[in-house]
């Protein structure tokens, strides 16, 4: 990308490095930048300028990734694939939407792929995206993938990623959309890890054709569950816990193909059954259970670290959610096209990574910067969540308006400005 573009791509990151409100989901400007509508017009440029391809603005992000994954100490960095779907409520606004489900239902079916890392579920950059239009397919991926249903696209990403530079190996975690016997066999045959939460599907276990459900009872039965360590349950105190044993996946594949079902046969293939139960603060009821099936050797995670990444696969909804109701206000946008909203995504995006990167900092600096920033957010955050990303960004922004307009206005002069118009006592 040229010098001129890249200039105007750190402007726009910056401007993305706030807390944006509904009603008001436009590109920002900062103070001393330029006039509201030169920057809008600046904006409008770049997001609508052919030359800026999807597949350099990715770079900046997977440098970011891997640079964070390869200095992480687990001896594996998760790769979570997830998909979500783009509302407006004008969509006469946009030219290209496509029907998702029905004649009503329209917009654009966002799929991403966050790096997450394995060490503690900090999310560090999304990797790929790719966008469904009306008219095509728009990616980061050069050529962009055909358009094929979910789980066709997961093989080609496992392939892509191996292009990124990400030294250690990926553990590609999907949620239960993915359980597909004839996907586990592709996947592992290609020789990709995975984790997935599966349905209570037939395997044999011990030589006996069993159903998950009545493998998880019989260990539960046994006595074999052990607490994993401490997680969160909406908002509350929760434990983890956890039991595990082998299982092979010996039927057909079922398949369906415009309509018509049939089954393929395919080798017996050993997986790891991790059976996961999260309970409350006192270890005593239930709240959700979750049935997982891995490839990933015990030798490279623990049933304990399994079970973490899968918990840790909430990363990318949280993810989803601060792009479209708690951050950045994605579905208000009002860019026309879906190659403007993918370019600005992407943006958007790196303003995330800016502030997940600092979020997953424990050092004393950055504890103290995080701190101020929830001041100049006015937020009131828990005790034992102080630092959200919302209010972080939200403190952020604040922050960058402060710096850059006292670079135009000294302090006194605000003082006294504020002291003449509004009264206040500046000290």
């Amino acid at each position: 990308m040229e010098r001129r573009l890249q200039k105007r791509y750190l402007i726009l990151v910056h401007s993305h490095m706030r807390h944006a409100p509904k009603l008001a989901a436009g590109i920002a400007s900062l103070p001393g930048v330029g006039s509201a509508w030169t920057c809008t017009q600046a904006a409008w440029r770049f997001l609508n300028n052919d030359r800026v391809k999807l597949s350099a603005l990715i770079e900046p992000l997977r440098q970011e990734g891997r640079e964070r994954a390869n200095a992480s100490s687990a001896p594996f960095v998760m790769l979570v694939h997830d998909w979500c779907k783009l509302t407006y409520r004008h969509p006469a606004r946009k030219r290209d939407l496509a029907q998702l489900t029905h004649v009503t239902d329209v917009g654009y079916e966002l799929t991403m792929a966050l790096l997450v890392c394995a060490d503690d579920g900090s999310p560090l950059a999304p990797m790929e995206m790719h966008l469904k239009t009306g008219e095509t397919n728009l990616s980061t991926r050069t050529p962009a993938p055909r358009r094929v249903n979910h789980l066709e696209q997961i093989l080609p990403t496992m392939k892509a990623s191996r292009s990124w530079g990400v030294t250690k190996p990926m553990l590609h975690v999907i949620d239960r959309e993915a359980d597909s016997v004839d996907h586990y066999r592709r996947w592992d045959k290609a020789g990709h890890k995975f984790l997935v939460r599966g349905d209570d599907r037939r395997v044999k276990s011990q030589g006996t054709s069993r159903l998950l459900s009545e493998i998880r009872t019989q260990l539960r039965e046994d006595r074999m569950f052990r607490q994993a360590g401490e997680a969160r349950h909406h908002g509350q105190p929760a434990q983890l816990w956890v039991a595990e044993t082998e299982v092979v996946l010996h039927r057909p594949a079922k398949k369906n193909v415009k309509g018509k079902k049939y089954e393929r046969a395919g080798r017996p293939l050993s997986l790891r059954f991790i059976a996961v139960q999260l309970r409350d603060e006192r270890g005593q009821m239930i709240l959700a259970e979750w049935l997982l099936l891995t490839n990933l050797p015990v030798e490279v995670a623990s049933t304990e670290l399994v079970a973490h990444c899968y918990y840790w696969r909430w990363k990318i909804e949280s993810f989803f959610k601060l792009l479209k109701s708690q951050g950045l206000e994605l579905e208000q946008w009002l860019q026309e096209t879906a190659q403007a909203i993918a370019r600005r995504l992407l943006i958007a995006a790196m303003a995330c990574v800016v502030v997940w990167k600092l979020q997953a900092d424990e050092s004393p600096k950055a504890v103290e910067l995080k701190n101020v920033l929830v001041r100049l957010s006015g937020r009131l955050t828990k005790r034992s969540r102080p630092h959200t990303t919302p209010a972080l960004l939200a403190g952020l922004w604040v922050l960058l308006s402060t710096v850059s307009l006292l670079e135009h206005y000294p302090l006194h002069k605000l003082k006294q400005l504020a002291a003449e118009i509004f009264f206040l006592d500046t000290g």
